[in-house]
């Protein structure tokens, strides 16, 4: 999962795309990176960290040019390490090129094969490398379809925005897969991953980049065309609703917050307990609380304070760094807990030692009963189209019953939404991937699944 932006046709394009980095931070926490064009000279700037931390001030007044696209970074295929850090960039017959990539491409092995046996020579460890490469190797005279030529060609999920010379590319895959929408701003337009972007910009929310549409941006003309390999339905990632946006994003026609509140409503209508009030797992679980405690006529209290200088405990690449902000961002206040019995509302059990971690620090608060809700059904299967779920080995409701996971995170229940119950408060409900929960994928994985498929391709 990453955060992708692009600026055409604005003076402060780079500071623009930084501002909108900013709001797309909880996509990626992992490297942040700019590229910007001024006509003449490519500019970039690109370190691993937050935002803040990789792009400074003096950094970003360096970037010159009317034109700019940036990308903050969640690793879901190859390695964390600086050579990967997105937008990519490459100069193509005296043209910049430069990429930023959201998703998964999951027929990456065939196409890397295919690329290497006829020249390619490859940098990265990213699949994202591979759209450069079908660029240099396919004829590019007309800017349409160039384009069409090569992403006809993946598989897979992909929200892409590009920078082509002075013209910003945006483009999603046949399934929409991930979010990207449009924006207006002054003279330019701004494509970003969430609406979220487009509000700290002060921008104008023009529409959703539709599945499978290339759109072309120069200047202050706007071009699109289609794909012609059309999907027979979308597969909109029903994940980035319950957990990964932003909750005050619109994506899929949806507001995030209002999902997510509808999904805890419907949680308490399947599985309601008689308890003193309901809290939430701060901050991804408040909303879905909200709608729990509503529908229940429960009150709602705060068991736990966030420290906020912590960053997502799911996106982070390893188990310790995990394990450690567990630990730090969450503190109990035992004076809201003691004696009580309490209803936790959370967006997701994914590996469960989280979850297990937050019950014990309630019970040494105080709780004198916990009771478990889920906003979403068990996660069973692994995301190949660009969340980084682990191997069906590491998830726990792959390989326990609820009553022996509600035993292993030690709660008196444990209950999860129905998948019927969750694709019920969504608008067009067939039109969402929901392959994490029930196994059927929309497109064809990968025989080899790991993120770290060309690791061992790239000499080190």
């Amino acid at each position: 999962m990453c955060g992708i932006i692009g600026v055409s046709n604005h003076k402060e394009a780079s500071k623009i795309v930084f501002l909108g980095l900013y709001a797309l931070q909880h996509r990626g926490e992992e490297a942040a990176g700019i590229v910007s064009f001024d006509g003449k000279d490519i500019h970039v700037v690109k370190n691993p960290g937050l935002v803040d931390d990789a792009l400074d001030e003096k950094a970003i007044e360096e970037l010159k040019g009317k034109v700019a696209i940036g990308h903050c970074r969640y690793s879901t295929t190859g390695s964390s390490n600086v050579k990967n850090i997105q937008p990519l960039l490459v100069t193509h017959r005296n043209i910049p090129i430069a990429v930023a990539h959201n998703g998964n491409l999951t027929n990456t092995e065939e196409l890397y094969q295919k690329l290497e046996e006829e020249g390619s020579i490859f940098q990265t460890t990213m699949d994202s490398e591979i759209i450069v490469h079908l660029l240099a190797k396919t004829q590019n005279g007309d800017l349409k379809e160039w384009f069409i030529n090569v992403l006809s060609q993946l598989k897979g999920a992909f929200s892409l925005v590009l920078l082509v010379g002075d013209t910003v590319v945006g483009a999603r895959d046949p399934y929409g897969f991930r979010p990207l929408c449009l924006g207006k701003k002054d003279d330019g337009y701004i494509l970003a991953s969430e609406s979220c972007a487009l509000d700290l910009t002060q921008a104008e929310f023009v529409r959703e980049i539709e599945p499978g549409e290339i759109i072309f941006i120069k200047g202050n003309k706007i071009e699109s065309c289609h794909l012609p390999t059309s999907a027979k339905h979308k597969a909109h990632c029903i994940f980035e609703l319950i957990y990964f946006a932003r909750p005050d994003s619109n994506i899929f026609g949806e507001n995030v917050y209002y999902v997510r509140k509808r999904l805890g409503a419907q949680l308490a209508k399947e599985h309601p307990v008689d308890a003193d009030f309901v809290m939430a797992i701060p901050d991804s679980g408040n909303y879905a609380a909200l709608g729990y405690a509503e529908e229940s006529k429960l009150p709602f209290e705060v068991g736990f304070i966030r420290n906020h200088y912590i960053g997502r405990t799911f996106i982070q690449p390893s188990q310790f760094l995990r394990d450690f902000r567990v630990k730090v961002k969450l503190n109990a206040i035992s004076e809201v807990l003691k004696g009580k019995r309490v209803i936790v509302v959370e967006d997701s059990i994914v590996r469960g030692t989280t979850s297990r971690n937050r019950i014990q620090e309630l019970r040494r608060a105080g709780a004198k009963e916990i009771h478990m809700r889920i906003s979403c059904p068990p996660i069973i299967s692994p995301c190949f189209y660009g969340i980084d779920f682990p191997s069906k080995s590491e998830l726990i409701a792959a390989n326990k019953s609820v009553e022996e996971i509600a035993k292993f995170i030690q709660v008196d229940s444990l209950e999860y939404l129905s998948l019927e119950g969750m694709l019920s408060v969504v608008k067009n409900s067939p039109d969402f991937c929901h392959a994490c929960f029930s196994g059927n994928y929309p497109v064809e994985i990968p025989k080899n699944a790991s993120k770290y498929v060309l690791e061992g391709r790239i000499l080190k």
